[in-house]
């Protein structure tokens, strides 16, 4: 069965530090055992803010690293994700249709499989 991760993308909020509530941390825990009971949820995790992360760039030299935070729009960076098995896409959507947020963004793609590559078997 194929596996999707939906990432959830980063807020104002979110990148300033600022934890969810309680009302919306139990909401997920109970969404999240949805997906367990389920049999679909594989990961999931919330991410600290970009200002306690770094990056590594790769481009014809030595791996260049830098710190957070990172500039531009806090949509363009990741505030946390799941890895679901679904059956297509379709399943996929639902799942994150459930998901339980009053604003904000989830972005749905299909994850590799070894299977998807030539030679692998």
């Amino acid at each position: 069965m194929p596996r999707f991760m939906m990432i959830v993308k980063a807020s104002e909020d979110s990148e300033a530090g600022v934890l969810p509530t309680a009302e919306a941390l139990a909401e997920m825990g109970a969404y999240n055992d949805r997906l367990q009971k389920a049999g679909v949820m594989l990961a999931g995790e919330g991410l600290r803010a970009s200002s306690e992360g770094a990056r590594v760039t790769y481009s014809h030299g030595p791996p260049v690293v830098t710190e957070g935070p990172f500039g531009g729009e806090a949509k363009n960076l990741i505030a946390g994700f799941w890895v679901i098995r679904a059956g297509s896409m379709d399943e996929a959507l639902e799942w994150a249709r459930s998901i339980p947020f009053r604003e904000g963004e989830v972005e749905v793609r299909r994850i590799f499989e070894a299977s998807d590559f030539p030679g692998s078997s």
